[in-house]
């Protein structure tokens, strides 16, 4: 992935609404949702959804068929992954597998402060 693909992915997702309406097309799956279903689930005006959905196709977020009137959104999960997979793909030294047991909320232990001897 390029950075200025992630920085565009970013942006996108930098609006609450926007990140509201990608995590409920995760949780809807592949399934996905149409547009009034998802901007009633949200209580947003229909047309405040779909100027979102819109950007959001734009940066490659979301997927849309037409589905006679309506249209149907699905998250892409494969862009995120690739996304996660840039974001990481320097993890500790370009050693991955060294930070692959670490809980989510630890850093590397390279990156950790040295402990301080006890008085």
């Amino acid at each position: 992935m390029e950075n200025k693909t992630a920085t565009q992915i970013f942006e996108s997702l930098s609006s609450g609404i926007r990140l509201d309406i990608y995590r409920l097309l995760v949780r809807q799956g592949l399934e996905g949702m149409v547009a009034g279903q998802i901007a009633s689930t949200l209580n947003l005006p229909a047309n405040n959804a779909s100027f979102h959905l819109k950007g959001m196709s734009h940066a490659g977020l979301v997927s849309v068929e037409q589905e006679g009137r309506y249209q149907r959104y699905r998250a892409n999960l494969s862009l995120m992954l690739e996304l996660i997979a840039y974001l990481t793909e320097e993890c500790c030294a370009g050693h991955p597998e060294q930070c692959a047991g670490l809980p989510a909320d630890s850093c590397c232990p390279e990156a950790a402060p040295p402990s301080l001897p006890n008085d």
